[in-house]
């Protein structure tokens, strides 16, 4: 097994620069790999790029369009109005189906073609807004999956899946890139850059995240 070299599934928003930075940290090679999905917030792939560059790590971007057609989602849907909260009876409708199983699946792919061993991927069970791709059974399951399916030994690494996003800001600070992922990451479902609309899940969630990490530290 290669231990020396991660992919990281690399979107442009919060979590996944994060997890960029700490596998900067743990390995001594990383490539980073976007997706565009037909997601109504695609900027978002450009200012990857654009972090990729910073960080000194290979990027690549691979077109699965595809995906947002397959379901019927806010994210990739113009037409469709946003959800705020999450239905008490169902997922929310930001939700992509199929979204981190494809992504991790191409992912595996990409990395077995490269000697690739280790995956790192920024989803949370303790933030995960209600997507099931998002638990940490999933991951474990398509772990096994994977491994089966290529006779491969991946690991895929999870660093902020029992972190609040609150412990997510703490980490970044820890890595020495809180103000870039708070100023040139976009994690805004509206494609907003930075602190982004403030109204969307996704806004919400970071910037109550920010704002009770700040509080701690000055407390």
């Amino acid at each position: 097994m290669n231990r020396d070299t991660a992919l990281v599934v690399f979107s442009g928003g919060q979590d996944s620069t994060t997890c960029l930075f700490w596998a900067k940290r743990e390995f001594k090679k990383v490539y980073a790999l976007s997706f565009l999905y037909g997601q109504k917030h695609r900027q978002e792939v450009e200012l990857a790029r654009e972090i990729a560059r910073k960080a000194g790590v290979e990027f690549e971007v691979m077109d699965v369009s595809f995906i947002g057609r397959l379901g019927h989602n806010s994210l990739t849907d113009a037409g469709m109005e946003m959800d705020r909260e999450k239905p008490a009876d169902s997922f929310p409708n930001t939700f992509v189906p199929g979204r981190n199983l494809f992504f991790l699946s191409i992912a595996a792919v990409y990395a077995r073609e490269r000697g690739i061993n280790h995956i790192v991927t920024g989803v949370s069970q303790t933030d995960f807004s209600g997507y099931p791709d998002c638990r940490d059974a999933f991951i474990k399951s398509l772990n096994v999956t994977l491994n089966l399916a290529m006779d491969e030994q991946f690991v895929l690494h999870t660093p902020l899946m029992w972190i609040d996003k609150a412990e997510t800001w703490a980490l970044a600070d820890e890595l020495g890139v809180l103000e870039l992922i708070r100023h040139e990451t976009l994690t805004c479902y509206n494609g907003i850059p930075g602190d982004g609309c403030g109204h969307c899940p996704a806004c919400t969630l970071r910037r109550e995240g920010l704002e009770k990490y700040l509080a701690s530290v000055k407390g």
